[in-house]
């Protein structure tokens, strides 16, 4: 006696197809999904622009620090000073010229 068959084997379809459907999803989770591939890139990206602004922050700071200290009364600068009272008050010297 042969066994041949004459209709398709479904058990075996639906493994393939059941397989392949589950392949897929995990495939497109791990691409596109919250915590997928797309979403890293994105997150190391917003974390690279963070640094750069921490450090523009970071010298910004320091730059203030510097200025406060310099117009300290234990250290005082006078050009500083200087610089910011004609600053603050839009005077001038009667030597300067004012060019806009």
């Amino acid at each position: 006696m042969s066994n041949s068959r004459k209709h398709p084997a479904w058990g075996g379809v639906l493994y393939f197809t059941l397989a392949f459907t589950l392949a897929t999803y995990f495939t497109f989770a791990a691409v596109q999904g919250d915590q997928g591939l797309f979403r890293r890139i994105q997150i190391e990206a917003e974390t690279q622009a963070l640094r750069a602004e921490h450090a523009a922050l970071a010298a910004e700071l320091e730059e203030m620090r510097n200025k406060t200290r310099r117009l300290s009364d234990d250290y005082l600068d006078l050009d500083l000073l200087d610089e910011q009272a004609r600053s603050v008050l839009g005077m001038i010297r009667a030597d300067e010229i004012v060019i806009r």
